[in-house]
């Protein structure tokens, strides 16, 4: 176990990873907040952790994973609003619809999932506390503020000096306010919210700030410190800023001994957010036809993993481009896996025989600050092997290394026969209709009864018109025909 290093956001460097309770890890992630469908940036964030979570498990840790929800938000108040529906409404219609694109991801479900409206007395108490610290203060208007200058750590983990800091998108300026830094832990009922938004409290009747939520739920189930705190890469500041400040300004100490950020998303150099309006959903990328009126919906598996891919084959840190170019790249580079499957055939081992040398090789990448671009690396290696030997044996334990990543887990006929929309051919994106099996059978046994009655020009004709649709065939001995679609 302590042969892992990982990047700590704290230090900026990486460490060797020591647990404070020996062979157990206690982890928190920042989750989402649910008040509309998840975009391609919350995929990476899904996925990244899934591994890290994976790995730490298969490295013969026990790990306690939580990752939150926050269903109280203005976001979310706002949508209820708009939608004119109870807030519960709305979080539930969203929360559902995260497990769902989870799901599609493969990704697992994390081992406890607190939502933020089911600990606003453990968020009371950290208040309190605070506040006999001095680190909190109530305004006029009503809203309890956190006292930054008052917490001399404030900004070790993002880097940033108070004094550089100007009031601006991210900073809530009142004239409540002792500093324009200052931060909201509570927050005075207004009269036009909903009230299904609001709390009773000693400081009146109101509802959390965002930050003082993960303060709670991470303490209430994990304690404190924690072994790991991750999220994504815009969180650093304000939000787990603040969290440092105020778990360690009511309890001293540290709130954890690693932070863990994944690489943005980036489209044309921005990140994919929805408030710059470039992004894309997980459900509109692996479904054809998603209902925007349902929070599940039919996943195109072959698409879904793909996007897994898309994900896993970048290390977590590392910023990643997004482009339709990418999608199609990931699935000619998924696809290649699977033929090679396909061709070979698969001997899957029991277990993973980590003295092997590719094993080992797996095994020092992830080792290495989870570094999957390494270990996915390691599995093509594997591929090129596994095609010179024509060696069902070297597929398998590609196969077994694959679903420690939570990859490569399909049959890989039925795979290669699921239809996708990531293929180009002739280096453009297809524009062909998908033929179904029904009809793609009965094509090949027309191109059987053409062959036997010997009208080759039919029997060419007929794969020439399979090809433009994107189907390739294989005759096999015994008048055997394999097709798939590529």
């Amino acid at each position: 176990m302590s042969a892992m290093q990982i990047f700590n956001s704290l230090s900026r460097a990486k460490a060797p990873f020591v647990t404070v309770e020996p062979g157990k890890v206690r982890m928190y992630v920042c989750g989402m907040t649910v008040y509309d469908f998840c975009h391609l940036g919350h995929a990476r964030m899904l996925v990244s952790f899934d591994i890290v979570q994976r790995w730490l498990r298969q490295s013969g840790y026990q790990v306690d994973y939580v990752r939150n929800i926050t269903d109280i938000d203005d976001k979310i108040i706002n949508k209820a609003v708009s939608l004119n529906q109870p807030l519960h409404a709305v979080t539930s219609f969203y929360t559902d619809a995260m497990h769902a694109d989870e799901r599609a991801l493969g990704v697992q479900a994390p081992d406890q999932e607190p939502r933020a409206t089911m600990h606003i007395p453990g968020m009371l108490q950290i208040i309190r506390d605070l506040q006999d610290k001095d680190l909190a203060y109530q305004t006029p208007d009503g809203d309890v503020n956190y006292a930054v200058r008052s917490f001399a750590g404030y900004g070790k983990l993002s880097g940033k000096v108070l004094d550089d800091l100007r009031a601006g998108n991210r900073v809530a300026v009142s004239d409540g306010k002792r500093d324009p830094l200052d931060f909201v832990l509570w927050k005075a009922a207004k009269p036009d919210e909903p009230a299904d938004s609001v709390w009773d409290s000693p400081y009146g009747r109101g509802r959390p700030g965002w930050h003082i939520e993960c303060s709670a739920m991470s303490r209430e189930l994990l304690g404190q410190p924690l072994d790991i705190h991750g999220g994504g890469p815009d969180l650093k500041f304000p939000h787990h800023e603040n969290e440092i400040a105020q778990s360690e300004g009511a309890y001293g100490g540290q709130l954890a001994n690693v932070w863990m950020h994944c690489g943005p998303l980036m489209v044309d150099d921005e990140k994919m957010s929805k408030s710059l309006g470039n992004f894309r959903t997980i459900r509109d990328t692996v479904s054809s036809q998603p209902d925007p009126a349902a929070p599940d919906y039919q996943v195109n598996v072959r698409e879904a993993e793909m996007l897994r891919f898309f994900v896993v084959r970048n290390h977590y840190r590392s910023p990643q481009n997004f482009t339709p170019d990418n999608l199609y790249n990931a699935q000619a580079a998924l696809d290649r896996i699977y033929q090679t499957f396909n061709n070979t055939g698969l001997d899957v081992p029991a277990s993973i025989d980590w003295s092997q040398e590719y094993e080992q090789s797996f095994k020092a990448a992830m080792d290495d600050d989870f570094n999957t671009a390494g270990a996915i690396a390691v599995l093509f290696d594997m591929v090129t092997e596994a095609n010179r030997q024509n060696s069902a044996a070297i597929s398998g334990r590609i196969r077994a290394l694959g679903a420690v990543l939570g990859l490569l887990g399909q049959d890989p006929q039925q795979y290669l026969q699921s239809p996708t929309r990531y293929i180009k051919r002739d280096g453009q994106p297809s524009t062909a209709g998908v033929l179904s099996e029904s009809d793609i059978e009965t094509l090949i046994a027309q191109r059987s009864e053409a062959k036997q009655a010997r009208q080759f020009e039919k029997a060419d004709q007929i794969r020439a018109q399979l090809k433009e649709h994107g189907v390739e065939l294989e005759d096999k001995p015994g008048g055997l025909t394999q097709w798939r679609r590529a």
